[in-house]
């Protein structure tokens, strides 16, 4: 179970499985109290009930990628996480992201202010795992985001066996 900051820390991706890309920053946090289903409300975001997440930031020409995973006390809690995450997402424009080995994915353009982007956002097991391509004006290119993925879900297995 993803319930440590070290656990978060070791399925993000680090400066070492990262050629190309620049490090910027990086947190992981566990949710104290964390709250129940009936605490968020029928309309609450997908994230409500997370028990923990983390994000990590790289930059390269022109585009940064995050790489954020949100935590869930078991399966179902994730997969209802998820679900609630892609009926959020269905608003924005899909993204034609080639299937990830390892996971349920689904990809989405959304634009808020001066920044394009791009998600990769895939389901495995207790966590929502997201790729996030942002750009002024970058391709945003779907392969590029499948291959972040590559990258990021073997991290996440690795530290989910771990535990």
């Amino acid at each position: 179970m993803f319930n440590t900051e070290d656990r978060i820390k070791q399925a993000l991706p680090d400066p070492a499985s990262m050629k190309g890309w620049t490090p910027k920053t990086g947190r992981a946090e566990v949710e104290e109290q964390p709250k129940s289903a009936e605490q968020c409300g029928p309309d609450a975001h997908w994230d409500c009930t997370a028990l923990a997440n983390g994000v990590t930031k790289f930059e390269a020409v022109g585009e940064t990628a995050y790489f954020t995973i949100q935590a869930y006390a078991d399966k179902k809690a994730a997969a209802a996480a998820c679900g609630r995450e892609k009926d959020w997402s269905a608003t924005y424009g899909k993204a034609e992201v080639p299937p990830v080995p390892g996971a349920a994915s689904h990809a989405y353009y959304r634009n808020a202010g001066n920044l394009d982007g791009l998600d990769l956002t895939m389901c495995l097991g207790t966590v929502i795992a997201q790729v996030r391509l942002e750009g002024g004006g970058s391709s945003l290119n779907p392969a590029t985001a499948h291959s972040l993925a590559r990258i990021f879900v073997p991290r996440i297995q690795k530290a989910a066996a771990a535990s």
